[in-house]
């Protein structure tokens, strides 16, 4: 059974950090493996702030959010980073860690690429 949990998110003045974490277990990190932090907005749809293939080059992040956000990785825990820089109000919004560990067709940014999903971290940013 495949369980991710998100820890590290809170309360930043705007221009603050806050770095979220998410520990995998159970999930198989391999050719198949991407993993990704989505965010979601009350009455708006999840959106991908950014993602990876574990074990290629592939990397996305959201357009608004490069060069201020960086998303990483521990091979040993099986475990993503997202490192948030210069955080802006905008960027509030429940952030979730998401995974995947088998082929699949769908496009890198689908929410139905992901099976797996976190609980969510709360991210607030006050202007």
């Amino acid at each position: 059974q495949v369980r991710l949990v998100e820890s590290g998110g809170g309360l930043v003045q705007a221009g603050g950090s806050l770095r979220l974490s998410c520990a995998a277990s159970g999930l198989t990190a391999g050719a198949y493996t991407t993993m990704a932090w989505f965010r979601e907005v009350q009455g708006k749809e999840r959106e991908l702030v950014a993602a990876f293939e574990w074990t290629g080059s592939k990397t996305y992040y959201l357009s608004s959010v490069k060069g201020r956000f960086t998303i990483s990785r521990e091979p040993a825990k099986i475990a993503v980073y997202l490192q948030m820089n210069s955080l802006k109000p905008e960027d509030t919004a429940i952030y979730y860690c998401a995974a995947v560990d088998f082929r699949t067709t769908s496009r890198f940014d689908a929410e139905n690429r992901y099976r797996y999903w976190g609980q969510g971290a709360q991210v607030t940013v006050s202007p």
